[in-house]
């Protein structure tokens, strides 16, 4: 029974032929996670009937509320590529209200571009902009995962000394890392022991290899429908234990919106990933 609304709420567990499980907290409808342990051991996520929805916010898009009705995880930009102190410190205390897990969201410093032009910067280099942000998030709420954002998410996915960068400060501080499966972002993260979040993305053409389809090619950016039924697709393939929605995409509320209810209708739970 919900301690907040007293409904009752069910234990939703999955689990499969290669003896891996995860499952979220209880949790109602009212949106409150109620405390109780939950395994969580490594694996394939194929055809277990559950799955994270995560979005990129705290960017200063004006989609952000109606994301949050939607979503389990909500990615926070530290303040570097976009948005503000005052704006990370509101978002953080707003999924905290609703019961939403956060991840770090580092990103280069790179306003003018937000966050999507690449930077010349050393291993080293990147490890400081990253543990920066993080831990400036950290003193804030309590972090679950660190996907990095724009370009600094696609150097981690192809360089293996910035996953490593990466993979270091998330073992610092003892969270996951969110990533696409395939590349290097999640192999360096599985060298480090740590939790690792396979991420697709519901609002964007993925190409064969997983990556993203350039935001300037005729298509890339997929409407609610197709949103929709790629979220669907992407879930039932066992490949992500995560769909992305991008916040600064246009429409994303209502993307965010018609991914939830497809999901829904397809009989895939939906819940946080670390708890």
């Amino acid at each position: 029974m919900c301690a907040g609304c007293g409904r009752s709420v069910r234990w939703h567990l999955r689990s499969g032929p290669h003896a891996s499980f995860r499952c979220p907290p209880v949790r109602c409808s009212c949106r409150l996670r109620l405390d109780r342990p939950r395994p969580h051991l490594p694996g394939p996520a194929s055809g277990y009937g559950f799955l994270n929805l995560n979005s990129d916010i705290g960017e200063g898009a004006s989609d952000d509320e109606a994301i949050l009705a939607c979503i389990d995880s909500a990615n926070i930009a530290c303040g570097v590529h976009a948005g503000s102190a005052t704006l990370t410190i509101a978002t953080a205390m707003r999924c905290r209200t609703l019961g939403v897990e956060v991840g770090a969201h580092p990103g280069y410093d790179d306003r003018a571009g937000f966050g999507r032009v690449e930077r010349s910067l050393s291993a080293a280099e990147i490890e400081a902009l990253i543990a920066f942000q993080v831990a400036s998030m950290a003193a804030v709420t309590r972090i679950a995962y660190i996907k990095p954002h724009g370009a600094l998410y696609h150097r981690c996915q192809r360089d293996g000394a910035a996953a490593d960068a990466l993979a270091r400060v998330a073992k610092n501080h003892g969270v996951g890392v969110m990533g696409q499966p395939g590349f290097e972002i999640l192999a360096a993260a599985e060298r480090a022991r740590l939790p690792v979040y396979r991420e697709g993305f519901a609002d964007r053409l993925m190409l064969p290899d997983g990556s993203l389809a350039p935001r300037s090619q005729a298509g890339a950016v997929l409407n609610p429908s197709l949103a929709a039924q790629q979220a669907v697709s992407l879930a039932r393939s066992g490949r992500y234990d995560t769909i992305c929605v991008h916040g600064d995409t246009k429409g994303a509320g209502q993307i965010a919106s018609a991914v939830r209810a497809a999901l829904r209708e397809a009989g895939i739970e939906t819940g946080p990933l670390a708890g």
